[in-house]
């Protein structure tokens, strides 16, 4: 099967893509590790649920879970937290980790203030270290293959501006391509720096997207998902919570849009030449 999962973690990113029976893993979604005890990071974990996923789902023939790759898109609790955790698993092997240097200074004061950055990079590459785990930390544009996939990792800023939009701004986007079929996981990706047209120049139509930010404010604008032009739309939150310009933004470019905390997860999987099979419930 070559699919891309896309679980239930709440208002958080995980995503497992699975090709020719090899596996890599974008982001571990929350933790509920707070460990400055900050108000603004009271929120459930599901290292839990995500570690009984991947064990269940996504073991080889030696018993073992092998993933080719991980990524982490941004320092954010919601995307980073659960790394340390699934990293404790024995039966959980990874052979290299593609994950930016977190750099403070891009990062505007109050986002430091309120939120575990330091903390939660801290923390996963500390558990990368423990395992051995090599780290890749600069590689925009850069591709690699897993089984009939080609990814190309592309980083939302162009490290040149010397403002300070938050972490978000930061993300890395993964463009999935596979015989003319190409779908887009946009991370936290919003147009506050230019992102958002910077990566549709680059990708152009896709048939996938894993909507930016969870559907929440700063992302998906217009003329992005109108370059992108989806047929699927897969949106990490519950209906409630996507702000209403991106509800109205995937209405008019008649997307078919999935809420992941509302079905139970998503699979999606790639065929050939646009065609996609959608399969909700997954966990």
């Amino acid at each position: 099967m070559d699919a891309i999962h896309i679980l239930n973690t709440g208002m958080s990113d995980c995503l497992i893509l699975e090709s020719d029976g090899k596996f890599a893993l974008i982001d571990a979604a929350e933790d509920t590790d707070n460990p400055r005890g900050l108000p603004t990071l009271n929120y459930p974990g599901f290292e839990k649920e995500v570690t009984e996923w991947i064990l269940t789902h996504c073991r080889g023939e030696d018993g073992k879970v092998t993933f080719e790759f991980l990524l982490g898109t941004h320092t954010h609790s919601d995307h980073l937290g659960g790394f340390d955790t699934l990293l404790e698993e024995p039966d959980i092997l990874v052979k290299k980790a593609y994950l930016r240097p977190y750099q403070k200074k891009k990062v505007f004061p109050m986002e430091v203030l309120f939120w575990d950055n330091q903390e939660v990079y801290d923390q996963t590459v500390q558990a990368l270290n423990k395992r051995k785990i090599p780290i890749v930390e600069d590689f925009d544009q850069e591709s690699c293959r897993l089984g009939q996939f080609k990814i190309t990792f592309l980083y939302a800023d162009n490290g040149k501006t010397i403002l300070r939009y938050g972490e978000n701004a930061n993300s890395v986007v993964a463009l999935v391509t596979k015989n003319n079929t190409k779908a887009l996981l946009a991370a936290d990706l919003n147009y506050k720096n230019g992102g958002e047209m910077r990566i549709a120049k680059l990708t152009g139509k896709v048939d996938l997207l894993k909507v930016g930010h969870h559907g929440t404010v700063g992302s998906t604008s217009y003329p992005f998902a109108n370059i992108l032009s989806p047929k699927v739309a897969v949106i990490t939150n519950k209906k409630s919570g996507v702000f209403p310009d991106v509800k109205a933004t995937l209405k008019r470019i008649g997307a078919q849009c999935y809420y992941t905390a509302e079905c139970g997860g998503v699979t999606v999987i790639m065929g050939d030449n646009g065609n996609l099979t959608v399969k909700t419930g997954i966990c």
